[in-house]
């Protein structure tokens, strides 16, 4: 019975002498961990490879812990994480929080995005609500990494697999055999370009002699226009005063001219007035008598003389 005894006692001092050393070392560690703040973090995707203990970094650096995972009971679609962060991480206005997922199932969180200068995070500046929809403050999310890729791999399958569908329908046996006709023409053409490749080339140096001598000619020309230019530089003087010469005696033979026809212009009114009527009442008497002189003459050709002198013969009567 004494044996006995002292074993329980053993065992009572033994488990009490672990407890403390556990409850030693929980506080060594929250001593290590000085104060934290906590946070929540609203996931609208899945949040599969966390748990409660998953580590919390920011860029990189251990920052904190998830300590609670629950569907948000105000809207299902979200996941609410709620996170405890060292106090000396500067979890800032535009701080947000991504799913680090990997290869072996276990997934982390992922701080990001302090703006230098920005106020802290505090209750009003999450995006689900204006306040803390659960006392704590929100640190917005942002869509990325593997958990991402995860969480849509049903679209990216289904995408896929449309794709791969596409891909049978475009090299059937009807696009095959098309497409080797394709190539079959390519080639034909191909053999035709390189049996044409020397006319081409007769053609393109046909094109050079011809360009040459449209130069050629251009040069030509610009010298005959620089002798153009020449002569009307050297000869022009003399010619434009010989015209301002012409036009000048031109002038004087129009002012001569308008003289002359002002003095004369009361004799031509003169001849209009009074000697055409005399010359056209004279011209019709000569008319009259060239006429008369004309009848005596024919009547003495036809008659004889005794017409000159004779009566005019009268009718013979008729009872």
């Amino acid at each position: 019975m004494e044996t006995r005894a002292n074993f329980v006692w053993v065992g009572a001092v033994t488990l009490l002498l672990l407890a403390a050393l556990a409850a030693f070392i929980i506080w060594i560690a929250k001593l290590n961990e000085g104060d934290q703040n906590e946070y929540d973090v609203y996931f609208k995707q899945s949040v599969e490879g966390l748990a409660t203990g998953s580590q919390v970094t920011f860029a990189g650096v251990p920052a904190g812990q998830v300590t609670q995972i629950v569907l948000w009971p105000v809207d299902p679609e979200y996941v609410r994480v709620r996170l405890k962060i060292s106090e000396d991480i500067p979890i800032l206005q535009g701080t947000t929080a991504t799913i680090q997922g990997s290869f072996t199932g276990v997934s982390t969180i992922l701080l990001d995005g302090a703006v230098k200068g920005a106020p802290p995070i505090t209750c009003g500046s999450g995006d689900i609500t204006k306040s803390c929809p659960d006392g704590k403050p929100v640190i917005n999310t942002k869509p990325g990494g593997l958990g991402e890729i995860l969480a849509n791999a049903p679209l990216l399958l289904e995408r896929l697999a449309t794709l791969t569908e596409r891909l049978s329908m475009v090299l059937s046996d009807d696009n095959q055999n098309s497409i080797a006709g394709i190539l079959r023409n390519t080639d034909a053409m191909s053999a035709n370009l390189a049996n044409a490749t020397p006319q081409v080339e007769a053609t393109m140096a046909e094109l050079q002699i011809t360009l040459r001598e449209s130069s050629e000619a251009l040069d030509a020309f610009e010298k005959v226009m620089g002798s153009t230019d020449q002569i009307i530089n050297k000869e022009g003087a003399s010619l434009a005063e010989e015209l301002r010469v012409t036009l000048k005696t031109a002038n004087n033979a129009a002012k001569a001219l308008e003289t002359t026809l002002t003095d004369v212009q009361p004799a031509t009114k003169k001849l209009a007035e009074s000697t055409l009527p005399a010359a056209e009442a004279t011209l019709r008497d000569l008319r009259a008598t060239s006429k008369a002189l004309r009848t005596v003459t024919e009547n003495l050709e036809t008659q004889g003389a005794g017409s000159l002198i004779g009566g005019q013969k009268l009718p013979d009567y008729e009872p």
